[in-house]
């Protein structure tokens, strides 16, 4: 299973690897490897050390701090103290190192390295200019939190792969029924 990045920032794409947290939750971050995968497909690093169970037990620690920050940030809420510790912690350690190579840029690092530069993300994120482009998801069983860079600010899934169509799809069905039995009556 591969993993999907559709919220626009390393920091929004870890917390959302906790899916539908509401109804069914499914975790993709399962197993070591699959947070070496993670890290590799998200392009925070190109190249990382293996990661071991204690380095998954911190990923998801750091991501449901993470969670926690975006979610009060967005109700207007103030921070917990420990997920904003957490997350500040994991951010003053060293992070993945970039070079420059001939084939462009390349980056090794350690899972506490690669960790560190996606809470130096979530960071910038909830204290720079694009909180307000932050949105939920507009499906309700969905918990993915994004940035809206769409024209207009007028974004409202994900993804139209994803959700979009799936509530598209519902609403027109529900219409059409609805037609259905008024033109029966």
């Amino acid at each position: 299973m591969k993993h999907v990045f559709l919220c626009g920032n390393p920091a929004l794409d870890l917390a959302c690897t906790l899916r539908a947290r509401r109804t069914a939750r499914f975790e993709t971050l399962d197993a070591p490897d699959r947070l070496d995968a993670w890290y590799v497909e998200s392009g925070v690093v190109n190249v990382l050390s293996p990661c071991r169970e204690a380095d998954l037990v911190q990923a998801v620690a750091v991501r449901e701090a993470i969670y926690a920050l975006v979610t009060a940030r967005l109700a207007g809420d103030g921070y917990d103290g420990e997920a904003l510790a957490l997350v500040n912690e994991t951010a003053r350690k060293p992070p993945a190192a970039l070079q420059l190579t001939a084939e462009g840029r390349w980056v090794e690092a350690t899972p506490a390295q690669a960790l560190s530069t996606v809470a130096r993300h979530a960071v910038e994120l909830l204290s720079g200019p694009e909180v307000p482009l932050m949105k939920e998801c507009a499906n309700p069983e969905c918990t993915k939190i994004f940035i809206d860079r769409s024209r207009g600010g007028r974004r409202e899934w994900c993804g139209m792969e994803s959700c979009g169509n799936k509530i598209k799809a519902a609403a027109y069905r529900a219409r059409k029924k609805e037609t259905q039995t008024a033109g029966a009556t």
